[in-house]
């Protein structure tokens, strides 16, 4: 599984790394008679219709490749359907919920009846929203421009891509959002720029997830952004009158709450901020696989 991983690095560059170092160390520290188990942030979407994960490329290279959408954060989108459900006192394969799981590395995901249909990351967490330094959905043909233009090799290209991009290169400064919010309040256009950009993208995928389950009864807010900035929720959630969404801008402002509803009694979709523990997700799968 080690070396299985170790293929797929250059699906998930900044990810893996990291991750298979912790699992070398793990076993040479704890050694091989100790159980090691692995959790994939990707297998809560591994019931998403073909339709949905696949892309408009020959059909060859998915059999050759499996180049397809897998989309990620899955531990966190676990953990955050299974509370938002219970906020609402909902059985979670009744309901259709969007949850967006906004941080450095923000994605968003269309659930219906507790089942992954949609989500934005893709074949590599690149896709889909403006991210910290990512730079999400973009035109495919940008990158051979580009690398004609600026005489750009792969690796110099996949470094844009990744660690260049997103909040970072369009504020041309702030990869944190902390530090883009301040931007905001003291009129910096290019702050501005950042988070309109960023808020608007995800409003964008509200809208057509709500399309493709036709209809959303739920709607969560977690991670970094997702759970501390009342400024991107209010930004993201405006002038969606067309869904019936209205929060109550006190409660949604007042972050020391903690885990609540923020839309208003008036909202026809509930709204509400999950604060994520995906290691609780990880050690219940870890008992689960070890006791059996």
């Amino acid at each position: 599984m080690v070396e299985i991983l170790r293929d797929c690095i250059d699906l998930a560059p900044l990810h893996n790394p990291p991750n298979l170092t912790g699992m070398e160390v793990s076993m040479e520290v704890f050694g091989t008679s100790t159980v090691n188990v692995g959790v994939f942030d990707n297998i809560f979407h591994k019931n998403m219709p073909p339709h949905a994960f696949l892309y408009g490329l020959p059909y060859e290279y998915y059999e050759k490749y499996r180049i397809r959408k897998y989309g990620f954060h899955g531990i966190a989108y676990t953990y955050m359907v299974e509370n938002g459900a219970k906020l609402i006192g909902k059985d979670l394969k009744d309901i259709r919920i969007i949850v967006l799981m906004l941080g450095g590395g923000s994605s968003i995901s269309a659930v219906k009846n507790g089942i992954s249909i949609d989500t934005s990351m893709g074949f590599t967490p690149a896709e889909g929203l403006i991210m910290s330094t990512r730079s999400g959905d973009i035109d495919p043909a940008i990158l051979t421009y580009l690398m004609c233009k600026e005489n750009l090799g792969f690796k110099e290209i996949d470094n844009i891509i990744n660690k260049k991009s997103g909040i970072l290169g369009l504020s041309k400064k702030y990869s944190d959002f902390v530090n883009i919010q301040k931007g905001v309040r003291e009129n910096d256009p290019d702050c501005i720029r950042a988070f309109e950009s960023y808020c608007y993208r995800i409003k964008k995928y509200i809208g057509s997830y709500a399309a493709a389950m036709d209809g959303v009864d739920l709607i969560i807010f977690g991670g970094g952004i997702g759970e501390n900035s009342p400024m991107a929720r209010n930004k993201i959630l405006e002038n969606l009158s067309i869904l019936g969404i209205s929060i109550d801008k006190e409660i949604n402002n007042n972050d020391s709450l903690g885990e609540r509803l923020i839309s208003s009694k008036s909202s026809k979709v509930p709204v509400c901020i999950v604060k994520v523990d995906e290691e609780i997700i990880i050690a219940r799968e870890t008992y689960n696989l070890v006791k059996n």
